[in-house]
């Protein structure tokens, strides 16, 4: 089986490559591409003998979804972090200087590997408290967090190669983007899109929309696909993805 997926697509300016999730697999509306809900399935089964309840908290997300986070960040409206999740005093920094600050926690609209439908940001249900009040920050997934024991059997899944195709794009190693291990991908759909990428269409998606800090952005457009958007090779390889299944329409 093969799908098609197109340029909108992959600059998120199109949904019809995604359908909902059922319930009891989210928290929130969340919609992914079939072959990784497929993928999933098997995840959360094997997670459920585990003793976790995988939920995803963040699929889909559209051009128009990442672009209002985009220019909040930019405006001031939202918190920008810094390496360490503490908030930025943004007043202080260059035009440039806020452009990169943003992408260290925050895709840059259009290059959204979530516009895809092969990436989602998970949690374990089973773990959170009464009342508590989510906030998908390293420090859950660590030491005494209430997700580190999802997070350590998921090391150990995906470092055996026995994730279902699932691994972690962002670890702090192959590119600038913070670390981020809830956040799972699923190789053989991200990989075919990522190769498809046109950074042309990205670039007058952009100037279309009138997005914050545009110009910036595009005097070194380059610099930030190679440094926040293109994940290596190795580590799409490393998740023993099968033969492509996904066809691109460029």
């Amino acid at each position: 089986m093969t799908s098609i997926i197109s340029r909108e697509q992959l600059l998120g300016l199109d949904d019809r490559h995604v359908v909902a999730l059922e319930r009891s697999w989210r928290m929130g509306e969340c919609a992914l591409h079939p072959f990784a809900i497929a993928a999933l399935e098997q995840l959360r089964h094997d997670a459920r003998a585990a003793g976790f309840d995988v939920r995803v908290v963040s699929g889909f997300r559209s051009f128009l979804r990442q672009a209002e986070i985009w220019n909040a960040k930019a405006a001031g409206l939202r918190p920008v972090l810094d390496a360490q999740e503490r908030p930025m005093d943004i007043g202080t920094l260059s035009q440039r200087e806020l452009v990169f600050a943003i992408l260290r926690w925050s895709a840059l609209p259009g290059a959204s590997r979530h516009h895809w439908g092969s990436d989602m940001d998970v949690i374990d249900a089973a773990a959170i408290p009464p009342g508590y009040r989510l906030q998908l920050s390293v420090r859950e997934t660590r030491g005494g967090g209430p997700f580190a024991p999802l997070h350590r059997w998921l090391d150990e899944r995906i470092g055996s190669g026995r994730a279902h195709g699932f691994f972690r794009p962002y670890t702090g190693a192959g590119c600038d983007v913070a670390p981020e291990p809830w956040h799972l991908s699923f190789a053989p759909l991200a990989w075919e899109c990522q190769r498809a990428f046109d950074a042309a269409a990205l670039c007058r998606a952009h100037r279309d929309a009138g997005l914050a800090l545009q110009p910036v952005i595009e005097d070194c457009c380059e610099e930030i696909l190679g440094r926040y958007f293109r994940v290596p090779a190795g580590l799409y390889a490393a998740a023993r993805q099968p033969d492509a299944l996904v066809e691109v329409i460029t």
